[in-house]
Formats: C-alpha cells, structure tokens, sequence
C-alpha cells in the first residue's frame, strides 16, 4: 500500500536515525512511502499548553494533507495519541470535526501497524544485547499499546528483555512539563533511569523519541554506559 509516513519535528531534528529505520523497514516489506516534507509539528505542543485556537492554526495543514491517505504511520505514539485521540477533541464542534474522526481512523503508531494491522513481528532483525524497555505514557495510556512492541523484540535473534520495574512509570518529559517544572521532571526521569540501571540492560529502548532525547541527557549527565535506542532501529539491526 501507500504509506504516508508522519514524522514528528523532534524524530527530524534530533532522532532521524528512528524516522529513517522505519522507512527501510517499511520498504522492505513492500510498501511505498509518501513523506510530507512541508508537515512539520502536529499541535501538541500549544494544545498541552492549552492554547487551543494555536493548536487548531497547527493541526490544520496536518488534517488537509493527510485526508485522502490509504494509511498513516506515525513515528511517535505521543504525536500518533495526539492525530488519533486529540485531534478528536481539539475540533469537537469545529467544521473539521468529521474530518478529524476520519483521520483517527486511518492513524497507526509504528509498532502497532507493523503487528496489527500488517500481521509482521519478525523482520530478521539481530541485536545481541542485554535490553529493557520504556513505555511512553502517550502510547501506554492513550493509545492501549503494550504488547506490540514486545512482539517485535520476541523475534529479534540474540536480544534478552528484561523488563524494569518501573517500565510503566512515566519519565518526566512531558514535552512542556520538562520547562515548566524542571526539577520535577529530572527527579521523574531519573527515577526511570535508576530502575533501568537495576536491570544490568546495556540499551533502553521506546517507540517514542522524546522520552529517549530527556532520559539520555539525565544518562549522559550522571555518566552512566546504559545507552538509549528508538525500538526500529533495533528491528533494522544486522549483526
């Protein structure tokens, strides 16, 4: 099929690497990739801010462009819970409203389009490591995703997942929440980074590139070997 591929501003600018994997693995199963160059951000940042009217002048163009695609797969379930599940809300009442339902309809977060909707857990993928595994909040909470991801690493040769304690807890981005109340997202962030620590992983992965950019900078700042790694970059992984 023809995908559209929605890639977050922060995937683009700090973590293309993620954005990339996902298109290898995409093509390599046999499908063609419609990037949007011209989208840039989704809204989420005014509409957690709650600066509605902004977020609705950013959603927009998003809803426009993305009408009439066959699938969309968005490399973030932050940015995929705020097309799926907030674009809903933000034009509940608004001429859009029909639209934005429609959209949420055709929105798939990476892992869950690749399990469920495509049927694939197993890309050949090798990554002899020690891992553990970070559930972003958006993914976990709005979108219901906890098993895909895991069925995924389950078929990749040589990984060992050893699940943290803390794999639910949220890391403390947050996204604006990191600069309004700093102090209370490092504290959140590096409780998330001691209980990954304790696990003995060399590599914590998420599907979500925000957590990973706010829990590897409080990794680099403590010193620590652990390092981070968006989970298609591992199914791309060849030993």
């Amino acid at each position: 099929m023809l995908i559209t591929l929605f890639i977050p501003c922060f995937v683009d600018l700090i973590s293309p690497q993620a954005g990339i994997s996902i298109v290898s693995i995409l093509e390599k199963l046999g499908h063609e990739i419609d990037y949007p160059e011209e989208l840039g951000c989704c809204g989420q940042p005014p509409f957690n801010a709650g600066y509605w009217d902004e977020a609705r002048d950013a959603a927009r163009p998003v809803l426009k462009r993305l009408r009439n695609s066959e699938a969309v797969v968005i490399a973030s379930g932050s940015c995929g819970a705020m097309l799926k599940v907030f674009y809903k809300e933000l034009f509940h009442g608004q001429p859009e409203e029909a639209e934005a339902q429609a959209l949420a309809d055709n929105c798939w977060e990476f892992s869950d389009f690749l399990v469920n909707k495509l049927g694939v857990t197993d890309l050949g993928a090798e990554f002899p490591h020690k891992v553990t595994y970070h559930d972003g909040c958006h993914g976990l909470r709005e979108l219901n995703l906890k098993k895909p991801a895991r069925q995924l690493l389950e078929k990749v040769r040589g990984l060992e997942l050893v699940e943290m304690k803390e794999a639910e807890t949220c890391c403390g981005f947050g996204g604006t929440f990191a600069t309004k109340f700093p102090m209370i997202s490092t504290a959140m962030g590096e409780v998330k980074c001691a209980s990954a620590r304790e696990t003995n992983a060399e590599y914590m992965i998420s599907a979500d590139s925000s957590c990973l950019m706010h829990l590897r900078g409080l990794l680099d700042h403590q010193k620590q070997p652990l390092k981070t790694i968006h989970l298609a970059e591992v199914l791309t992984s060849r030993s």
